[in-house]
């Protein structure tokens, strides 16, 4: 912050350190830990409250220009590079296995991921005109405060997922080690675990790990080069392994060649639940899109780029996990919907060339994980961190602890104890469409693309955000009504309960029924209860007034509001 702005708050900061040092004399434990507090607060945020640092900080302002590095090419290498990961290859199994044909799963797969791309096109465009992140989107539609909500569900989704997503990395770690020290590599190392992970996987495991720390340390406007790179690794290791695939099977196998088992209203409903299984594995991406999209170079850098990208690079990777795992079942007559599972059994031939390619198409899935953890993880996390903690934790620093609690929580016992696991992650898609739905009704619905950004960084009644001390109670009702309609459902994704057929079918539109539900709600509630800023008269006006907004004199702005504030 200025230097000004500093003087303003001296006087106040060296009365506390004098207090502060009376107490630190006395009391040697306590003396020590507030030392270890000061060393733990980031540079520049000493003269400030942690209030002050909630609203404004330098990761929550809106980015200026400088930091607006990303031009349309850097989305669609971004969405190129994280449609390659072991999850999308695996996404057709879902339909196959339903008894769909490979073709009309790859139908569901075009639809579920053109629906991905829509969603994500509509929640990135705050970012891209306001240059703000979510964190600071989600308070003109839950107030100043009531923000914390939703940040704190994205946080806690982002941690686990950087857990999951790092045991499948540890996977790909581990045909590598296998590659290069031999096929029985795990029965040579001494196992001296204890539990659903062996010593090997283990090693494996933290390597993956220990490799994501440096690609953490990377600023949010540079690790788009990361993205770059994985764009044009994943995909030539993916092609590579099919080619090969094929080659040894000499053709595309009996999966591609088969028809359908369904028909009537099964084949329907089959094909609605595999179609969005696409947008519940997205649904924590489009929540969170304005996080990229606020590095925006122009206005429509992250439209039409992710747009079209997002279904294409999405369908075309399943395409190849159908045709790989199609071509596994001439090789060993048994179906492999898991990549990494085919590519251990390619290592059952332990030549020299089935190593150096395993070794190489294991590498790339292992920077596709990588690239994945990184965008849809931990950047996300150290984002949202930043509104939790500001005085003590950045992006940078927030990446790092989603890090270690995602080692923490030891997550290859959740995805071993319980094959329900996933299916859980998978349903907390319910819980994030609502917020989705709010968000969409508030910026598109009732403001029209007008938001004032001053207000967003202000918490008192001047500000039209600040609703009710700080929370906007209409989406807070709006939130639960968009998650009623699919709990019964959900509670029978998890099989815990018998529910009924109805609500079964009515979770398969999860996404849809939340989002659209959420929305209904508050723009409703907004009519009933107009809010400031709002006024009934213009909820059915056609107008839209969003614009590409200046920021690079904002700084300006907060710093007046604060000699304000210190003259009253």
């Amino acid at each position: 912050m200025s230097k000004k702005l500093e003087e303003i708050k001296q006087v106040s900061l060296d009365n506390e350190s004098q207090s502060a040092g009376s107490i630190e004399d006395r009391t040697g434990f306590f003396g020590k830990v507030r030392k270890l507090v000061k060393w733990l607060e980031l540079d520049g945020t000493q003269n400030f409250t942690l209030s002050q640092l909630f609203l404004y900080n330098y990761d929550l302002k809106p980015l200026e220009e400088k930091r607006r590095t990303w031009r349309w090419w850097n989305f669609v290498t971004f969405w190129i590079a994280d449609s390659f990961n072991i999850n999308t290859w695996q996404i057709a199994a879902t339909g196959v296995q339903a008894g769909l044909s490979w073709w009309a799963t790859w139908i569901t797969i075009w639809l579920g991921y053109s629906f991905c791309g829509c969603f994500v096109v509509l929640a990135a465009r705050y970012g891209a005109y306001n240059h703000i992140s979510f964190p600071v989107a989600t308070r003109s539609s839950w107030g100043i405060w009531g923000s914390l909500w939703p940040v704190i569900n994205r946080v806690v989704m982002a941690c686990i997922w950087f857990g999951v997503q790092s045991v499948l990395g540890g996977q790909c770690v581990a045909l590598m080690l296998r590659s290069i020290f031999g096929n029985d590599l795990e029965t040579r190392i001494p196992n001296k675990l204890k539990g659903e992970i062996s010593s090997f996987q283990m090693l494996a495991f933290f390597l993956f790990w220990l490799f994501q720390l440096p690609a953490i340390y990377m600023k949010p406007h540079t690790v788009r080069h990361l993205f770059t790179m994985k764009a044009i690794a994943c995909p030539i290791a993916g092609i590579a392994f099919l080619a090969w695939t094929l080659v040894k099977a000499d053709g595309g196998g009996p999966v591609i060649h088969q028809s359908g088992t369904l028909s009537g209203s099964a084949f329907g409903w089959a094909f609605v639940n595999s179609m969005m299984n696409s947008l519940a594995n997205f649904a924590t991406l489009i929540v969170n899109a304005p996080d990229f999209s606020r590095m925006s170079h122009k206005p429509n850098s992250s439209i039409y780029s992710q747009l079209i990208t997002i279904p294409v690079a999405f369908s075309v990777t399943s395409l190849i996990g159908v045709l790989v795992s199609s071509a596994s079942t001439v090789l060993y007559d048994e179906t492999y919907w898991d990549p990494l599972d085919v590519l251990s059994r390619f290592l059952d031939n332990y030549s020299s060339g089935a190593r150096g390619g395993v070794f190489l198409i294991a590498l790339g899935f292992a920077i596709a994980q990588l690239g994945t953890n990184i965008s849809a993880n931990s950047l996300s996390a150290g984002t949202d961190m930043t509104a939790l903690l500001p005085k003590y934790i950045n992006i940078r620093r927030g990446g790092f602890i989603c890090a270690i609690i995602g080692y923490a929580i030891c997550p290859w016992n959740l995805l071993s104890s319980s094959s329900m696991f996933t299916t859980y992650l998978s349903a907390y898609a319910v819980f994030l469409s609502s917020i989705a739905g709010v968000y969409f009704c508030d910026y598109y619905l009732l403001r029209k693309g007008h938001i004032v950004l001053e207000d967003l960084y202000t918490a008192n009644n001047s500000s039209v955000y600040f609703y009710t001390a700080g929370f906007n109670w209409r989406a807070i009702v709006a939130y639960l009504c968009g998650i009623a309609p699919n709990i019964v459902g959900f509670v029978g994704a998890t099989q815990t309960h018998t529910v009924p057929d109805g609500a079964t079918k009515v979770y398969y539109f999860s996404f849809f029924t939340g989002y659209a539900s959420s929305c209904c709600v508050l723009f409703l509630l907004t009519a009933l209860f107009p809010v400031k800023g709002v006024p009934r008269e213009s909820l059915f006006q056609k107008a839209w007034l969003e614009e590409w907004k200046d920021v690079e004199s904002f700084d300006d702005f907060f710093h007046q509001r604060l000699v304000t504030e210190e003259a009253a």
